[in-house]
């Protein structure tokens, strides 16, 4: 099995074990002023949460670093179109 492969099926499984709803869920359980926690709950809290966010980041990959890439069968193909901006004080160019 390929590294693709197999990192597409861990993202999937990854996905599949809802930690983006149980992070929405402890974040909510923070919040909540009628829920009163101590230091030890919070800190607990702060474990879990920063370990499903380590987690998320596997298969939901941070805007800024995602990265593109062709294939061997089809390489990335960039093209850039040229243009040209002319300034002029003539209202009707």
């Amino acid at each position: 099995m390929n590294k693709s492969v197999r990192q597409k099926a861990l993202r999937e499984q990854l996905e599949g074990q809802g930690h983006v709803q149980h992070v929405v869920e402890i974040l909510n359980k923070i919040s909540d002023l009628d829920n009163s926690l101590d230091s030890m709950d919070l800190q607990r809290l702060k474990v879990v949460v920063d370990t499903k966010l380590k987690l998320i980041t596997k298969y939901l990959p941070d805007l800024k670093s995602v990265e593109h890439s062709g294939d061997e069968d089809n390489p990335l193909q960039v093209q850039i179109a040229a243009y040209e901006l002319k300034f002029t004080d003539d209202p009707d160019p």
